[in-house]
Parts: C-alpha cells; sequence; structure tokens
C-alpha cells in the first residue's frame, strides 16, 4: 500500500492525547508492512518518550482553553495544511472544521475524517459553562458545522453508540463506532489476573481517574471514601487527572488539605501522562465511578470504565443501565448509590470473588483499529 501522510489535529487536546495519539496515531503507523507518517497536532503538553517511527507532533496552543493563544491556534493549523500537505486529515475538534472544509474546498481530491468525541452541540446546551444568551448561538453554529462537515467527510467516526441516535448527521453509511476502548502502553505487559481486594485491616487503594470535575463526581468519590473508612478503617482515595474549572480546583484542594490521611490529589492544574494514570490503576484495589446522572454523560461509557476492565481492577459504578450491565457480564464489581450507598452492606460486597473469568478481551482498543483501517482503505 502507498504510503499515507495523516493529520490528526485539535485544539485543547494534549499532544499525548490517549485517543488521538495514543490509539490513532499509534494504530496508523504501526500497519505490519506498511510505511506511513503521521502528524498529531494538539495542546502544549509532555512529547511522549516512547513515540514510534513516523509520529510527529506540533504545537497549536501553549496556553489555557480561554487564552487569546486559541485564536492563534487556527493560523498554526492552516499553516499545517499547506506545510504538510497530508493525503488525509482526521479532525479530532469541531472548531478546526472552518478551515479544514475550506482546504478540502480548495481541492475536492483531499479527504477528511471527522472524529466526533462528544455531542458538542448537547453539551453546550445542557453544561451551563457558557452563559444562556450565548448557547443557542453556539449550538446552531457547532450543529451546522458538523452537517456540513458530514456531508463533504471522506467518513464520520463516533467515539459512542448512543451518539449514532443523537446525530442526526450520524446517519450515512461512512458511519463507524470507534469506541475508547484499552490501548496499552509501548511495551506495557497486559494485566494477568484481576486485583484482589485485601482484607478489612490492611490498607485499601480506591482510585478517580480522568477528568476532575463535579459532573464526574470527584466530590462523591470524596464522600463515599469517607464513609467507607468506618468499615475498613485504611481506605485511601487517590485522585489523579485534570480540572479545567478553577474553583472545582480550589474546592477539592481545600478538601483534600482538611483530610490527607483519606485522599491525595494529584495532577489537578497540570495534564497528567496517560502512563501514569495506567500505573495508578495498577497500585489501585478499586475504581470509582460516581458519575452524576447528566444528559450529556448518561449514555456514554466513561474512557476509564475500559481502562479499569482491561487492567482487571474491581470497579464501583452508579445505577446506570449500559454500564451496570457490562460490569455485571464480566463480574468487574458493584452498582451502587452514590455517595448513600449503606457502607455496612458494601464492605461486605467488596469480599465477592471479581473477574472470576478473567480479564475481559472486547475491552481492548484492537478490535476498533480494525474498523478504523477497513475504512482508511477505502478512501486511500
Amino acid at each position: 500500500m502507498q504510503p499515507t501522510t495523516f493529520l490528526l489535529a485539535s485544539v485543547l487536546k494534549p499532544l499525548d492525547d490517549t485517543r488521538m495519539y495514543g490509539k490513532f496515531g499509534r494504530t496508523l503507523v504501526s500497519r505490519a508492512g506498511e510505511r506511513h507518517t503521521v502528524h498529531v497536532a494538539g495542546r502544549q503538553a509532555t512529547l511522549p518518550p516512547d513515540a514510534p517511527p513516523g509520529l510527529h507532533f506540533h504545537s497549536l496552543l501553549r496556553g489555557s482553553r480561554l487564552s487569546w493563544e486559541r485564536l492563534g491556534a487556527q493560523g498554526r493549523y492552516w499553516r499545517l495544511l499547506q506545510r504538510l500537505r497530508p493525503d488525509i486529515v482526521i479532525v479530532h475538534a469541531p472548531e478546526l472544521l472552518p478551515l479544514t472544509l475550506l482546504w478540502q474546498l480548495l481541492n475536492r481530491r483531499r479527504a477528511f475524517l471527522y472524529d466526533v468525541r462528544e455531542n458538542y452541540a448537547l453539551n453546550i446546551r445542557t453544561q451551563q459553562v457558557y452563559p444562556a444568551w450565548l448557547r443557542g448561538l453556539l449550538v446552531g453554529v457547532v450543529r451546522g458545522l458538523e452537517t456540513v462537515a458530514a456531508r463533504r467527510a471522506a467518513g464520520i467516526l463516533l467515539a459512542e453508540h448512543s451518539y449514532a441516535d443523537e446525530l442526526p448527521f450520524a446517519e450515512s453509511s461512512r458511519t463507524v463506532v470507534l469506541e475508547n476502548k484499552f490501548q496499552p502502553e509501548p511495551g506495557q505487559l497486559l494485566a494477568a489476573a484481576a486485583h484482589a481486594l485485601p482484607p478489612r485491616h490492611a490498607p485499601l487503594h480506591l482510585l478517580y481517574s480522568g477528568t476532575i470535575s463535579a459532573l464526574n463526581g470527584v466530590f462523591e468519590a470524596v464522600a463515599l471514601t469517607h464513609k467507607l473508612r468506618h468499615f475498613w478503617p485504611a481506605a485511601h482515595l487517590t485522585i489523579i487527572g485534570f480540572c479545567q474549572r478553577p474553583e472545582v480546583l480550589t474546592k477539592l484542594r481545600t478538601t483534600v488539605a482538611a483530610s490527607p490521611e483519606t485522599v491525595t490529589l494529584v495532577g489537578g492544574d497540570t495534564l497528567v501522562p496517560h502512563a501514569q494514570i495506567v500505573a495508578a490503576i495498577r497500585r489501585s484495589h478499586l475504581g470509582l465511578l460516581p458519575y452524576q446522572r447528566h444528559d450529556s454523560t448518561w449514555r456514554c461509557v466513561p474512557t476509564k470504565l475500559f481502562e479499569y476492565l482491561a487492567n482487571g481492577l474491581p470497579v464501583l459504578v452508579p445505577h446506570n443501565p449500559r454500564w451496570a450491565a457490562l460490569v455485571q457480564a464480566h463480574g468487574a464489581g458493584l452498582a451502587v448509590s452514590f455517595p448513600d450507598e449503606p457502607m455496612a452492606q458494601l464492605a461486605d460486597r467488596l469480599t465477592a470473588c471479581f473477574y472470576s473469568q478473567g480479564i475481559p478481551q472486547d475491552v481492548f482498543w484492537a478490535s476498533e483499529a480494525t474498523k478504523l483501517w477497513e475504512l482508511l482503505d477505502t478512501i486511500r
């Protein structure tokens, strides 16, 4: 197959992003018998020390998400398109769609894929990040851009099965669901067995990883840990990840400072390399997914759930039918009411044997990589 130059681009996602770099980028340079060049463009971050040959990095944003640097990212992206002359562009952010559409309009033989990582219009409308007067305008602009892009793209990639029902532009036969399943780090040995929970007199390491936010239940994780310590005295929670909301991070730091024997915070105002998060998963006994019910997240499968299952980490999930069914199918944990689950009963239930059938194989990225190449082979 003829060598292909790919450009994978986002503005806010870091250069070492687990989906853009860790899954897409490494997949595209690792196909046996082929030599392709992959350029990853995104937010400045520590570059992966073990990036494979043929993979290159370009910073589009060095400031915060609300800085003027974000406007400059558009110019840097356009210059990359002109200089690299990619054969295929994979757009991982809707704000890069206008220039991508212009780039493709100037030469109709150029091809791009649009990777829909979130239901952006729904997020804008429901998460109250923007003032009410601006939300309707932004929803219309984003949905309009995505609809035009869907007509012109060589393919639409969806990070969630639910998006196929939610997004009116995702009905094309060129739409493929690529879930955020787990991709091991280079050289990482896969977990051979599930994590065993210790006896009650021993330390119990709980984990909250990934995006730190109130919506994702970080304070519910802290509350549950405090309550569990009445029955498991050495229970300790590690929170590891990045928090975009300064007011949430300030409140969390105050909470951690008040009970350092109960909670440890890693990251917070800095991006944490994915390898460090995976290492934390492997050191832990129990993973927490205390998400609050919300339209923007409730129908999605959290990336961390795939990560925990692939590493044999027992989990606690809320009473979300899809998540609970996935956990139950693999005997991977329990559905609980955060943070109001009766702790005495929970402590007893944690003595169960988890992952009795071993580590599930359907939670790994390899199956999604196959689908990605099947689509790409139709357009190269």
